[in-house]
């Protein structure tokens, strides 16, 4: 029987056979940097990025990405280019150079502090800054003369990736009718009355709709956006088809819930380097064999919840007195974005929590928390997921959340439990799963409670559901539905 990677694979020769296919994302793969002299690469751990290297590899390609690493430059040919990955070179990353005005204004601006606080529900103000979209647009346009130099005149299938480039398909539409651009939106689509404060709404819009498709993680988000293009823009509504039709260009929106590479991970885990990492970092963190892990790993980012599962850790020991000395909770995260004020001031906020809780409730030979302040490598992530009691997700608001889905895919030995928020797009996936609402600190403390005193056989039989959801719809089948789908709609695919 076909694994869902083969499928994948039979689907893209069958459907693409004609096509070169392009993935385009803001952020690369891979990204080369110097170590002590020498350089070396370094594979981002969780992230559409790391989901969609998967992909590529199965199917070969080029993907085409910002080259944000110092060594970037070191590595790639005259083109830009280098075969990913390093081990087995399988596809081809073109890597985009920007300056720093650019990733400035397209980047740290309009990107992160309009696109992202106006599609994450989490009270956050969006600032819209005229020169940080002119920025938005003029590296959209960079991205798009990099692709149509890629394809040259050959029949193309282009990927966008994201809120970095929503006017990417517009772009490539002006001097390629012919090239098939399809999108994927990898964070929420907010409703119409969020959305009609963002000043350049319109050109947002009409850039999306240049896609002959457009995905999303659930189909709420995608009824978002066609409400919000229905108060916004002149566009018909077609709903038996779920597609809107906009100056004679039809697009199809649909929801395809992404997920990991369910196989890879759980072999991986078990391998003799990740046990024996394990087991450094157990000895690292002066972790004893009766201390129940829980731990949380997420970029240092507002809508993470990380100071309201700080709050909940500290309510837990308020309330329950007898957890003392019978629990680590161990944050992972590294810095992000913290040229932007709302992140500096995020982290100076998790410093604190973290200082006042361990004054508060440490004891000679223990504290409650541990706040690891780094980047892990993907086999760094495998061990944690590995020793984890239990996985707090506690997002305001996320469009899915990559690492609940590899965190279930790690417990092989289903002796893990997940607390996952109901904000996320995950949760409506994962029921199995603790819920939470982590604006409810006194029940998030409670959850944390049934999730430590779990009967290890309720346990095992939640995880092994989770697992079966997972790995019933890996990385793999995501890639065949979401290409199927477009050739199912798209007359020119029909006819490849």
């Amino acid at each position: 029987m076909a694994t869902s990677r083969e499928k994948l694979q039979r689907t893209v020769r069958e459907k693409l056979k004609n096509y070169q296919v392009v993935v385009v994302s803001n952020r690369e793969p891979y990204l080369h940097y110097l170590k002590e002299g020498k350089i070396a690469h370094l594979k981002p751990a969780g992230g559409a990025a790391h989901t969609l290297d998967s992909i590529l590899q199965a199917c070969g390609g080029t993907w085409v990405a910002y080259g944000s690493g110092n060594a970037d430059r070191k590595v790639v040919d005259e083109q830009g280019k280098i075969g990913l990955p390093p081990e087995e070179p399988a596809y081809t990353l073109k890597r985009l150079w920007l300056n720093k005005e650019q990733a400035d204004g397209y980047y740290y601006g309009f990107s992160n502090q309009a696109l992202w606080p106006l599609c994450h529900f989490v009270y956050t103000r969006p600032i819209f800054r005229q020169a940080d979209w002119n920025c938005y647009q003029q590296v959209n346009k960079m991205f798009a003369e990099a692709v149509l130099k890629e394809i040259g005149q050959r029949k193309a299938f282009v990927w966008i990736q994201d809120y970095h480039l929503a006017l990417l398909a517009r772009y490539i539409k002006e001097k390629r009718k012919d090239v098939i651009c399809a999108q994927f939106w990898h964070i929420p689509w907010p409703n119409p009355e969020a959305f009609r404060v963002c000043p350049m709404k319109k050109e947002i819009l009409q850039g999306l709709l240049a896609n002959d498709m457009l995905g999303f993680h659930v189909r709420y988000y995608g009824e978002n956006f066609i409400s919000t293009v229905e108060r916004e823009i002149e566009a018909r509504i077609d709903k038996e088809k779920t597609s809107i039709i906009c100056h004679g260009r039809e697009t199809i929106i649909r929801a395809f819930p992404i997920s990991v590479d369910f196989q890879k991970i759980s072999k991986e885990v078990d391998s003799q380097p990740i046990k024996e990492r394990a087991v450094r970092f157990k000895e690292e963190f002066s972790l004893s064999g009766d201390l129940k892990i829980i731990f949380g790993l997420d970029r240092i980012d507002y809508t993470k919840g990380i100071p309201e599962r700080l709050r909940a850790v500290a309510r837990l020991l308020e309330k329950y007195p007898q957890y003392k000395e019978r629990f680590v909770f161990i944050q992972i995260g590294a810095l992000s974005r913290v040229r932007i004020s709302q992140y500096r001031d995020l982290n100076d906020e998790i410093n604190d929590l973290v200082e006042e809780i361990n004054w508060k409730y440490s004891t000679e030979n223990w504290s409650p928390i541990i706040f690891v302040r780094k980047t892990l490598s993907f086999p760094e992530t495998l061990a944690f997921y590995r020793l984890g009691d239990v996985c707090i997700v506690s997002s305001l608001h996320d469009g899915m959340n990559i690492v609940a889905k590899e965190y279930i895919c790690a417990k092989n030995n289903l002796d893990g439990m997940l607390l996952l928020s109901r904000f996320t797009g995950a949760a409506r996936e994962l029921p199995e799963a603790v819920l939470i609402n982590p604006y409810d600190i006194e029940d998030f403390a409670d959850r944390i409670k049934q999730a430590l005193e779990m009967p290890e056989k309720e346990k095992a039989q939640r995880m092994a559901k989770l697992r079966e959801t997972v790995a019933d719809n890996d990385i793999y089948k995501w890639a065949d539905k979401f290409i199927s789908e477009l050739a199912k709609t798209l007359k020119a695919l029909r006819r490849a």
